[in-house]
């Protein structure tokens, strides 16, 4: 990977950690989700990397971003990370591209599409979730105890949060290597970034949004997923107009970390 990208401000570089791999016609970006980093595609963003232009990055406060970048009051909302995404993105000259959001991400994805319907022609929302608490008729998974109860966890005890949590989230307990890297990627997250931006996540209710997408859309559902269940799946689905709903055999919430063949067969029927 190259830490420097032609034709992108220095500052942005090293502010987002922008890393680019293959020079193909057509530009592909993955972004990752709550307390990860760009790391979590390694297994399947060079895969693409013959046929596209893949960018990677890291959001402010994640792994080797600009920690000094980061501004409570931007990042109180996901359009301060969509602002990011369209930053990036028309920095990078990227221009019907192909953006790809894991979970939280996702939803940023969307907001960016929606600001800046130029930069990316198609969409893959790796288990989106546009509202994690349940509402009246709709199923999000999480009550709002639930996720008051998780907040007030991370405040309180950080680590013993993401000990907790990761396993959970990551799914495949007969793989518990799976849980230990998630686990660790939470701890290596500054403590008071993640407390605003787990807030930020799970408060969010974007299923207003979903609405008036020009790009097109894949969604990729994993089965027993804790955090963003196949209701979700199926609703985002029926809310984004011609969208494609694709429930992989992966279980979990990070099939890029634990099916990545299957994420990238996948990707790759979709693009």
């Amino acid at each position: 990977m190259t830490s420097a990208v032609d034709g992108m401000e220095h500052d942005l570089v090293g502010r987002f950690a922008v890393n680019v791999i293959g020079a193909g016609p057509e530009t592909i970006m993955f972004a990752h989700g709550f307390g990860c980093d760009q790391a979590m595609w390694r297994y399947v963003a060079p895969a693409f990397g013959q046929d596209f232009r893949v960018v990677l990055f890291d959001f402010i406060g994640a792994g080797n971003s600009d920690l000094a970048a980061y501004d409570p009051d931007r990042y109180a909302s996901l359009a301060g990370y969509a602002d990011d995404v369209v930053l990036l993105a028309r920095s990078l000259g990227i221009a019907g591209g192909i953006f790809v959001g894991h979970s939280v991400s996702a939803m940023i994805g969307v907001l960016a599409a929606k600001q800046a319907p130029e930069l990316f022609a198609k969409l893959v929302l790796v288990g989106p979730s546009p509202r994690y608490i349940d509402d009246e008729g709709y199923t999000g998974g999480f009550s709002a105890l639930e996720i008051e109860e998780l907040l007030e966890f991370l405040d309180s005890n950080h680590m013993g949060w993401s000990q907790a949590m990761a396993p959970v989230i990551m799914g495949n307990a007969d793989r518990p290597e799976l849980g230990v890297e998630l686990t660790n990627s939470f701890c290596r997250t500054d403590p008071d970034i993640a407390k605003r931006f787990a807030r930020t996540t799970f408060l969010s209710d974007n299923r207003g949004d979903l609405a008036g997408i020009d790009a097109e859309v894949l969604i990729l559902q994993c089965r027993n997923d804790a955090i963003a269940p196949v209701a979700v799946g199926e609703y985002v689905h029926r809310a984004i107009a011609g969208s494609t709903l694709s429930v992989l055999d992966a279980t979990g919430h990070c099939p890029n970390l634990s099916a990545p063949d299957e994420t990238i067969a996948a990707i790759k029927a979709f693009v």
